[in-house]
């Protein structure tokens, strides 16, 4: 740990932010917007971070997006809810400050923050939304498309999307559960005329659009411009200055190549993400099956600021655990997430013998956690022509083979007969036919008795709503397609304890004076669990708001 006196401070400022994802920059933000002389560092060349490669969803209830759309909770059922997903392993107190602060940190975007608009996403089912508080229409919301051309130079430097979309079209969440049907309902064929005739209007008007994490992202970007906080790109943390009586007073970054200390006058944020490509911290922390990295975390995130908040006297907690996501490898080396594909009716996933072993439509931890549990190393996504002929997969269209690519690296397999796909993959024949067999006779039954596949209104969101069962549908029309499935993840969950305020806690409990955490650099408020889409993005962005008060010495 840097000795403060040792050597000069070269910049100062009340309160330094690290990292630049949703997180980072709403503590940033909100820390201009108390009247602190704010400073924003990223590691990276590009600002961003996991939350411009992500669907850009934020799962915080009450806000005031929701309270219009007439969806609005009790605060303690909310908190019931957090309650029974993290079957008490986080504290009542963080769970009480996300649901009471969350929409109050809305308001303050509303009132001094004109960039950052929201909408509902009707339908998008909480995770567990027959638990107690949960609801089955949903609580996420997500930006309107943005144009990048407001950002003007600001914009090169932006982290660009993972998300390819066949078309260029521009699409939000709320678009794609519609846009998914295209080939079943007239519901997904209008709407992607509508995506396309405003397609070819940004183009005439000259317009580049962006949506999802990417709109979160820039809006966060052009308010930090407007309340006029500097972002340093390609400045990494090395470490945090500490003076006596342990209190951390600045930090250490590395600019232009050299070490550059930063005093922080009222405190120092760590949102620098977790730690999703550090192989060894992966390997140490992480259950065998998890271990291999298949994260869509941006690429700069490997573990820097827990490490550094560890040495400062952090305590850890949830090392173990990921926000995990089922994902397909490609051999180019991306790795494509798979949340609506695993609600294709005439599919399967299976173990590597050929077994069925979970529901595959469920929240995509809590599937991943079953594959761990089960310990299967991968799967097979197993899909007949029928599958293909209808839906999506890993963006490739409806009706279009999978790439050849594919089939040439063992990413995926197409057979004439069970038999033949069971050859291919290296399942068991047997095991298979009656794997299949068994589901054709549920599918026929109309109620998945195994695994209850279908029974929850977050299974049934990304269904196919022309059938009895949205996610039932039989595998009996050849070809078959099995493609291999990882466990791969959003980033990890794990990192430095903190309280109610963002605060980074020691060993004891107590709090490392100066220090505050949020984001994957934090242990997660949800536990291990999930509450609904967007859980990631919005406690990075409630703790970070809440941190940021805390350090300017207000409440909301």
């Amino acid at each position: 740990m840097t000795d403060p006196t040792t050597t000069a401070w070269q910049h100062e400022v009340d309160l330094l932010v690290v990292g630049a994802g949703a997180g980072g920059m709403t503590a940033a933000l909100t820390g201009a917007l108390s009247r602190l002389d704010t400073l924003l560092v990223e590691k990276a060349a590009t600002y961003g971070g996991t939350t411009a490669l992500s669907g850009g969803g934020i799962w915080v209830p009450n806000n005031p997006t929701l309270e219009r759309a007439g969806v609005t909770d009790p605060e303690e059922r909310v908190v019931e809810y957090l309650e029974h997903i993290t079957r008490g392993t986080v504290g009542r107190d963080r769970l009480q400050a996300y649901a009471h602060h969350g929409p109050r940190m809305f308001r303050m975007f509303e009132k001094k923050a004109k960039h950052l608009e929201f909408t509902w996403c009707p339908g998008y089912s909480d995770y567990h939304p027959e638990a107690p508080g949960g609801r089955p229409e949903g609580r996420s919301i997500e930006c309107p498309p943005f144009d990048m051309h407001r950002l003007g130079e600001l914009a090169h430097t932006q982290r660009g999307s993972a998300m390819k979309v066949p078309g260029g079209l521009i699409i939000t969440s709320a678009d794609y559960v519609h846009l998914n049907m295209i080939t079943r309902t007239w519901r997904g064929r209008w709407r992607a005329l509508k995506l396309g005739v405003k397609s070819n209007l940004n183009r005439l008007r000259r317009r580049q659009m962006v949506s999802l994490g990417q709109a979160l992202v820039a809006r966060l970007r052009i308010s930090l411009r407007d309340a006029g906080v500097p972002v340093w790109l390609e400045t990494p943390l090395l470490d945090l200055v500490r003076d006596e009586d342990g209190t951390v007073v600045g930090a250490v970054v590395e600019r232009d190549g050299a070490p550059y200390r930063i005093r922080a006058r009222r405190g120092v944020i760590v949102a620098s993400g977790g730690f999703d490509h550090n192989e060894a911290m992966r390997k140490e922390h992480l259950p065998e099956v998890g271990r291999a990295d298949v994260s869509g975390g941006a690429d700069t995130n490997t573990g820097d600021g827990i490490q550094i908040g560890h040495a400062a006297g952090g305590a850890l907690d949830l090392m173990d655990d990921a926000w995990w996501m089922p994902a397909v490898r490609k051999p180019d080396g991306r790795v494509h997430s798979l949340v609506s594909e695993r609600s294709i009716p005439n599919s399967v996933i299976l173990s590597p013998k050929g077994e069925r072993f979970t529901n595959e439509a469920s929240p995509y931890v809590t599937f991943v956690h079953a594959q761990i549990a089960h310990g299967h190393p991968y799967l097979w996504f197993v899909m007949d022509q029928t599958a293909r002929r209808r839906y999506p997969f890993g963006a490739v269209v409806p009706g279009a083979d999978l790439p050849q690519a594919w089939y040439d690296a063992g990413t995926a397999h197409k057979a004439a007969t069970l038999d033949e796909l069971a050859r291919l993959t290296g399942m068991d024949a047997a095991t298979l036919e009656a794997s299949i067999g068994r589901w054709n006779g549920i599918v026929a039954s109309g109620k998945d008795t195994d695994f209850g596949r279908g029974e929850s209104a977050y299974d049934r969101y990304y269904g196919d709503p022309t059938l009895p069962n949205p996610v039932l549908g039989t595998v009996a029309n050849a070809p078959y397609y099995a493609v291999r499935i990882e466990a791969g993840d959003l980033g990890t969950k794990g990192g430095l304890v903190t309280d109610a305020h963002g605060r980074v806690l020691d060993a004891d409990g107590a709090a490392v004076t100066g220090l505050y955490a949020t984001g994957n650099v934090a242990a997660s408020v949800m536990g291990n669990d999930y509450a609904g889409a967007g859980a990631t993005i919005g406690p990075a962005m409630v703790f970070g708001y809440l941190a940021a008060l805390h350090a300017a010495g207000t409440t909301n």
